[in-house]
């Protein structure tokens, strides 16, 4: 009965989401308010069914009731509690039911903290989002439904499957999905924005939070992804330009763009069709990676909940979605277009090579992404394009945008002088080459063009941003009271450019210094590898609730002195009969010692991959302070809810 009662409640949240399209439009063609102020209760009332249907569905988990078929499929009673929990998203139906309720999140949000705005703008933008919202109701209602019965019930699921029986299940999918259906908010936005033929600078800052917010959990989505697939897959890698993991790099691509775009439209009034078309864009890539994750077109390690049938369906509604969102940008896109020039030297064109270089950078994944089958359905046979392009081809778009990054905050709005900044940019640049060059060398006796490159990045954004700091502290005060007082939004600029810095120099060393060896080692066998004594001491049964493995012990030391201990496990799920691997893994702010326990062989040796991975850990250490930037920029005083409820009257 109770599953009867979760699909009631996805009918109610579907219905909900039809008349939030439908209502409060046909307020705005009658020409009566208070069919269009029902739009907020229509929102909280759609928020309110999806979220009784996933909580159901969740609880059909907690509970091992195997008479759905989504249950039995992605669940078994000896599965842990936590792990049955996020079962709920570990499949096809469930994954879009939560794609569903962290929408229906973001729409009550929105309602609710633009109550007082112009509400026949936000009106218009919920009746956006409701035609979202029903479109994938109805998707979910007829074509991925997760509460369809078992007749006769099994006594016992198929499992989750073992990759995902990790605690990355439980916040990774989550955290993207927030970060994906996000920007159908700032989509909605630019719409709205489209049809009244106006972009104005509070509405500019209204869509800055919502992008900010939405960003940031891409962000840490990507980030712990990256760190899960590090730990799990074995393979001591951290990303594969696999498409699942470029689907949602691409998005991220298009709204760290919108960011700095929106920075330009909200203070200078500029920008506004490139604001417009990348909020466009950046939602029809979020489409257009649940399409490719959800179709199984593309071969992917992460593909766990592909249906190439189903998948035709997102295909219709990416071309909808995106050819009539263009279409609009089109037909009225020139009227919202800025007639403010500024100088060729200024901060706002800065801006635009910034944006220009990540579009860049977008049109290379893409382009890398689709080929390979753009190729293959014309008959031409099958292509693979490979970490080599990608690696090659960002190297080149990085090294002039790290230069951005670092010069671009020291330049003024609407025009100024290179010989302002001149002494200090040069000074860096010596300084960039010098280090470039004698860092790597210093670090790893050993040099490589990439390494090269990445360490003059990094030098350079460092310099550059700590000197803007310095500027800006002493503009009018010295510099411990002026860092007391730069606001909340400039530290976090600073922080996410200190961020991209610790990333690039991260994968600059990870790359090109990292050492792997696969070995074949007996009980006390002995392993060097970058100084450090790898010694195989054994193996012991290592079981849990629904695994058998075992565990071996290696002991790493250097120069005679004891550094740590490794516990690389290898499991068989009972239920599924797949092997995993966990990962063992010493970590510091310097290096990681990696190993990896693969097959038994004769005369009692084990396979063992081990790894010594330099300066890897800076990876997710810029991860999380691009994030950090993120948090700090979206409380920063001029975008506080309060403040926009109370103050911002968007006309």
């Amino acid at each position: 009965m109770i599953p009867e009662l979760g699909f009631l409640s996805l009918l109610l949240a579907t219905m909900s989401a039809l008349l939030l399209a439908v209502v409060p439009q046909l307020g705005f063609w009658l020409r009566k308010p208070a069919l269009t102020q029902l739009a907020w209760g229509l929102s909280y009332c759609f928020g309110l069914f999806t979220l009784a249907a996933i909580s159901i569905l969740a609880y059909s988990f907690a509970v091992d009731d195997f008479t759905l078929e989504y249950v039995a499929a992605h669940s078994n009673s000896q599965l842990p509690t936590f792990f049955k929990i996020a079962a709920t998203w570990g499949g096809h139906e469930g994954s879009m039911l939560f794609w569903l309720f962290s929408l229906s999140v973001w729409v009550v949000l929105f309602a609710l903290f633009n109550r007082k705005n112009d509400r026949t703008f936000v009106a218009q933008s919920l009746v956006i989002l409701g035609l979202i919202c029903f479109s994938f109701a109805v998707f979910i209602v007829f074509f991925s439904n997760p509460y369809g019965r078992l007749f006769p019930a099994p006594l016992e699921g198929r499992d989750l499957n073992p990759m995902l029986q990790d605690v990355g299940l439980i916040f990774h999918p989550p955290l993207l999905y927030l970060g994906y259906v996000g920007f159908a908010v700032n989509f909605a936005l630019s719409v709205s924005a489209l049809l009244h033929q106006h972009l104005e600078s509070q509405i500019a800052r209204v869509m800055r939070v919502w992008v900010l917010v939405s960003w940031l959990f891409l962000t840490l989505g990507i980030v712990l992804g990256a760190w899960w697939a590090y730990y799990e897959l074995g393979w001591g890698g951290w990303w594969f330009w696999d498409p699942v993991e470029n689907a949602s790099f691409m998005p991220w691509l298009a709204g760290t763009a919108l960011l700095h775009s929106l920075a330009v439209t909200e203070k200078r009034g500029s920008f506004k069709a490139w604001t417009v078309l990348l909020a466009i864009l950046a939602f029809s890539l979020c489409l257009l990676g649940t399409f490719l994750v959800r179709s199984g077109i593309l071969v992917s390690v992460h593909a766990f909940a592909s249906d190439p049938t189903r998948g035709l369906y997102v295909l219709a509604y990416l071309i909808v979605v995106i050819g009539g969102s263009l279409t609009l940008y089109a037909y009225k896109g020139s009227q919202i277009r800025s007639r403010d020039n500024a100088e060729r030297y200024s901060r706002e064109s800065l801006l635009l090579l910034n944006n220009i270089l990540l579009m860049t950078a977008l049109c290379v994944v893409l382009l890398g992404t689709l080929l390979p089958l753009v190729h293959k359905q014309l008959g031409l046979g099958s292509i693979s394009i490979g970490a080599p392009f990608f690696d090659q081809m960002f190297l080149i778009i990085m090294t002039p945008f790290a230069l951005l990054i670092g010069i671009g905050p020291l330049v003024k709005w609407r025009r100024d002088q290179f010989s302002a900044i001149r002494t200090p940019v040069i000074a860096s640049v010596i300084i960039m080459l010098i280090a470039g060059f004698a860092l790597p060398y210093l670090l790893q006796d050993k040099l490589t063009v990439s390494a090269v490159l990445g360490t003059m990045m990094t030098v350079i954004i460092v310099l550059l941003s700590l000197y803007e700091m310095h500027q800006r502290a002493t503009y009018r005060d010295t510099f411990w009271r002026g860092i007391s007082k730069l606001s909340r939004s400039h530290w976090g600029m600073i922080l996410a450019h200190l961020g991209v810095a610790m990333t690039v120099w991260g994968i600059a060393f990870s790359q090109n210094y990292s050492i792997e060896r696969d070995v074949r080692m007996n009980v006390g066998d002995t392993v060097q590898i970058a100084g450090y004594d790898f010694t195989f001491k054994g193996i012991s049964d290592a079981n849990g609730p629904n695994y058998v493995g075992g565990k071996a012990q290696i002991d790493i030391s250097r120069d005679g002195k004891h550094e740590t201990t490794l516990y690389a496990e290898k499991r068989l799920y009972t239920v599924s009969k797949m092997p995993m691997t966990e990962a063992a893994i010493d970590w510091g702010f310097s290096r990681d010692l990696y190993a990896a326990l693969g097959e038994k062989l004769d005369n009692n040796a084990w396979a063992l991959r081990l790894y010594y991975k330099p300066f890897i850990r800076w990876i997710w250490l810029g991860g999380l302070f691009m994030a950090l930037g993120g948090v700090l920029c979206m409380f920063d005083r001029r975008y506080r809810f309060s403040q926009i409820l109370a103050k911002d009257n968007v006309q």
